[in-house]
């Protein structure tokens, strides 16, 4: 099995990180490294290929990027962990479903280690704490191997999910880490994110990258 590669990238573009997704999954063969791409972006809407336009109530001065992922409008920005999953799932013969369990559990265990219970829904893909959501999911599958991925909210301006109906719902209340841990670090959090992560994808031999080398 090849090595699953974990990037830390700090902030980075919305669109080239896109491309560059779409780049590694059509460029890659048999034997290319899965990778997690872990991130942040500037403020950005994304509104995936089941969105409709009605739930983008005013957006103002934050660009809207239509994408190829699952699911509807959510908000990107500073302080909101971005996990971009680059995994060959007819390698690992895992389908989607178990790929969005691997997260969600994930991120479950990350919070209870903050002391913070979260659970997933059956009803729409996420993590809730009480009736908030504090992380979203949206993938892509092509060519057997997934990108897009996770968003968890960690200490950010929440404002701008006040503009939309987050993932589709009117009404849907958004959280994140920091109501819950004021000390709340995203460089702390996402090491802790990445490793549960590895845990779920059960790899054995795991590079960390600062940046994007090889």
């Amino acid at each position: 099995m090849p090595e699953l590669i974990v990037r830390s990238l700090g902030q980075q573009p919305y669109l080239e990180t896109w491309e560059a997704m779409k780049s590694f999954t059509a460029d890659r063969g048999d034997g290319t490294n899965d990778e997690l791409w872990c991130l942040e972006h500037p403020r950005v809407y994304t509104q995936g290929q089941a969105g409709k336009a009605e739930h983008i109530l005013a957006p103002g001065d934050i660009p809207v990027i239509p994408v190829d992922r699952g699911g509807q409008v959510t908000y990107h920005g500073p302080g909101q962990l971005v996990v971009y999953l680059m995994i060959n799932l007819s390698r690992r013969k895992m389908g989607v479903r178990a790929l969005v369990d691997v997260i969600e559990q994930a991120l479950v265990r990350t919070l209870a280690e903050l002391g913070i219970s979260a659970e997933p829904r059956p009803d729409a893909p996420g993590v809730y704490v009480r009736d908030a959501k504090i992380a979203s999911l949206g993938l892509r599958v092509r060519r057997g191997c997934s990108f897009h991925g996770l968003a968890l909210n960690v200490h950010m301006d929440m404002e701008p999910f006040r503009r939309i109906n987050p993932c589709g719902y009117a009404g849907l209340a958004m959280c994140q880490v920091s109501d819950f841990v004021a000390t709340a670090s995203i460089g702390d959090i996402e090491k802790r994110l990445a490793a549960q992560l590895v845990v779920g994808l059960g790899d054995m031999t795991v590079r960390y990258r600062e940046g994007w080398e090889s």
